[in-house]
């Protein structure tokens, strides 16, 4: 399974922007899709966006239309997550992750990373 690790967390203030990366040890072209995932405290942990490295589709779930942005760059096996706008309720750990169909449910997800805290606050 390929190894995947998550960068670019931090702490931000509302209205501000991150990037968050995911590294993968081996080729991304061996999923069918990288995804990110959150999880805040007491909550479930719950799919962000994701993308097809591929063809490039991408899908994103509600709370992250028209905020985030993910992209991906096969050459370096890279997946980041652009995030704007930022809402003290996205403050979670953000998890990458991979699976062979293209999907946004945690459980059809095979290989995660070990995660990357965001915390918006001022």
């Amino acid at each position: 399974q390929v190894q995947l690790v998550e960068s670019g967390g931090g702490l931000v203030q509302p209205g501000g922007s991150l990037r968050l990366s995911c590294a993968a040890s081996g080729s991304t072209l061996t999923y069918g899709t990288i995804g990110w995932f959150r999880q805040a405290p007491g909550k479930e942990r719950e799919g962000v966006s994701y993308i097809s490295p591929s063809d490039g589709v991408t899908a994103y779930a509600d709370s992250a239309k028209g905020r985030f942005i993910i992209s991906r760059d096969n050459a370096k096996n890279m997946v980041y997550l652009q995030m704007y706008s930022l809402k003290p309720e996205d403050t979670a750990v953000y998890y990458c992750a991979a699976a062979l169909l293209r999907s946004l449910n945690v459980g059809d997800f095979v290989s995660w990373g070990q995660g990357t805290q965001v915390t918006v606050s001022s």
